[in-house]
């Protein structure tokens, strides 16, 4: 008899408890480098540089257009009302042409771009929807267990609906008030250098305003997408859980609790509401002063003869314009800081680096020896810890033979789980190596390791669709035959057929629509399909009635003949199908036999078997 260290492993609520307060997952939002937003954002729009500067084009003659209209009125009434009295008509209808002129103009252009933005709008949230949903699914289990699904859903809907809004809206008006302003402010120190000058100079209160609502926005929409986060986790989780809710009746208890995240919520969005309202009261009054400052000059100076009449109507008119933005820019900003704090979110979360990298330069599993499936498995001074600090795996060295069936068996929490997650490649080791034939799993593309190594869970999940789509998993491009097969050699096609729909009949959400032993005898199917070379059976019958247990042992034994098998196990007559037995207890192997060797000795083992005998005969 061997004996082997592992590591007592951790579950996801200790790893949380040991992490502290430091760790990123304890939080809503995960941190982003500095800069990765911005660079996020630059290379969203990478891929459409073109259209945005036709679309900026675009914008840009069309402000001119619009901006044109004040000077047609001071050129009417300096020049075209005079001609007009002296019987010259031209004047006028030129300016009344070329008024009319602007306006089709800039509503033509204004389609132009709206409709350009709007498809590059939808391309760049496509893309992001796709860069979030891509990098989730490779980023690995110790994440997933640790952040939930609901902030993912969350990162991918709200904060990317946020992004839509600047995009949609934010961008037109912010660049609309920038050519708004540098236009406007040449045309009025062109027109009249000192009506010019007290409007460029009012910028300086509304740049502290703006400056200041940034600040304090910036903190509200940070907050809100926290909150609406913790609004559609709390949703989810208890949807998902909704069994055991109603079981343990806990309706009460999770409307209180939603109560108090939706009121969070409710306060951020009302903060935020009143930020804007601030902004908005501050800016209107600068500029109404503003302008009633330049009416009061500017009639002073006409009456007096060093202004035309002409020009401080086109003056007036350019200043109302030139505040009129004001608005737009807060709607802008409302837009930028609420986009912005989602963005960094989604930066945070596109930052973080799957715990089990591809491989650099991925390499082949050697052929089969034989026409046996199964292969060498090797733990190689294997140490593991969590990347929250702390060792939980001291070295340990383990080896399986080609074909042999292993089955580990122990407490709850004393390791076996640990040491199937190596295997699959869940995590990698701190230390040491895990190899497959000779190969370390991590030189091997992660296709290649999935068709080297299926875990089949506790929990046989089943995704929305038919049965024949569910088997078909284990390899998507088997026939029907080879699907229908497969479920055959492990007792699954009598029950398929009397589905309503056969092969066909949709399982619905998670497999609801049949029980959890066929659910497993369908996973096994899929395993087989696979056709792995190392089998992982994760708990695979702790959950089953004596008559689905059954079933599922006469599968297992059609699905680990000739192959390399792990078998977790809670129950000891699944052991009765192994090769030999590894009992864990407090994170070390303490026993290595056969099933047969240790039934006859007085170890751990032994007891167990008593006991498991005497509760089937008691």
């Amino acid at each position: 008899m061997t004996e082997t260290t592992l590591a007592q492993p951790e579950r996801p609520e200790k790893e949380r408890e040991e992490a502290g307060p430091g760790d990123p997952f304890d939080r809503d939002d995960l941190p982003a480098p500095h800069g990765a937003t911005g660079a996020l954002l630059r290379s969203l729009l990478a891929a459409h540089r073109f259209r945005v500067a036709v679309a900026a084009l675009v914008l840009l003659v069309k402000e001119a257009a619009v901006q044109a209209g004040p000077l047609l009125v001071a050129y009417a009434i300096d020049r075209g009302v005079p001609a007009f009295r002296a019987g010259d008509h031209g004047p006028l209808v030129a300016v009344a042409v070329g008024y009319l002129l602007c306006a089709v103009g800039a509503g033509a252009l204004q389609y132009v771009f709206v409709r350009g933005a709007a498809r590059i709008n939808q391309d760049v949230l496509l893309d992001l929807r796709g860069r979030i949903f891509r990098h989730a699914q490779v980023l690995s289990v110790d994440f997933h267990e640790r952040y939930t699904s609901g902030r993912l859903i969350s990162r991918s809907t709200t904060d990317v609906e946020s992004l839509r809004e600047l995009l949609s809206e934010g961008l037109q008006e912010l660049i609309g008030v920038v050519l708004s302003f540098v236009s406007i402010s040449l045309v009025l120190l062109w027109l009249d250098l000192g009506i010019g000058a007290v409007a460029v100079a009012s910028f300086g209160p509304l740049y502290l305003l703006v400056r200041r609502y940034r600040r304090r926005a910036g903190a509200v929409y940070a907050e809100r997408s926290t909150a609406i986060a913790g609004v559609i986790v709390k949703f989810a989780e208890t949807m998902n859980g909704i069994r055991p809710v109603r079981a343990f009746r806990r309706e009460r208890v999770n409307d209180a609790e939603f109560a108090g995240l939706n009121h969070r919520h409710e306060r951020s969005n009302g903060d935020a509401l009143l930020e804007m309202a601030r902004y908005v009261v501050g800016s209107r009054l600068v500029a109404n002063t503003a302008v009633a400052g330049m009416c009061l000059w500017g009639a002073y100076r006409v009456a007096g003869g060093s202004l035309e009449l002409g020009v401080l109507a086109a003056a007036v008119l350019y200043v109302r314009r030139l505040y009129d933005p004001i608005d737009r820019l807060g709607m802008f900003l409302n837009s930028y800081e609420s986009a912005a704090a989602s963005l960094a979110k989604i930066a945070g979360l596109l930052a973080q680096e799957p715990g089990v990298p591809e491989a650099v330069a991925p390499r082949e599993l050697p052929e089969r020896a034989g026409a046996a499936p199964g292969r060498e498995v090797v733990f190689d001074g294997v140490r593991f810890a969590y990347r929250t600090g702390g060792e939980v795996l001291p070295r340990f060295d383990l080896r399986i033979p080609a074909g042999q069936t292993v089955a580990v068996v122990g407490a709850t929490g004393a390791g076996k789980s640990t040491l199937a997650k190596l295997l699959a490649r869940f995590y990698d080791p701190t230390d040491g190596r895990v190899l497959l034939d000779g190969v370390d799993l991590r030189e091997l593309a992660t296709p290649e390791l999935r068709r080297g190594v299926v875990m089949v869970t506790q929990e046989a999940f089943l995704f929305s669709g038919t049965v024949a789509e569910n088997i078909a998993i284990g390899r998507p491009d088997a026939t029907r035959e080879e699907v229908e097969r497969a479920a055959k050699a492990i007792g699954a096609h009598e029950f398929i057929a009397g589905l309503p729909d056969g092969y066909d009949t949709d399982v619905r959400k998670r497999g609801g629509r049949i029980s959890a032993g066929q659910r497993q005898l369908v996973a096994f199917a899929r395993a087989l399909l696979a056709d792995p070379a190392v089998l992982i059976l994760d708990e695979a019958t702790s959950s089953l009635d004596v008559p689905g247990e059954r079933a599922v042992q006469h599968a297992m034994d059609t699905v680990l003949a000739g192959r390399t098998a792990v078998v977790i196990a809670h129950r000891l007559s699944t052991v009765e199908v192994a090769d030999r037995v590894l009992v864990m207890e407090a994170g070390r192997i303490v026993e290595d036999g056969t099933p047969a060797g240790l039934v006859g000795g007085e170890g751990r083992y032994a007891g167990l078997h008593r006991a498991w005998r005497d509760s089937l005969t008691g």
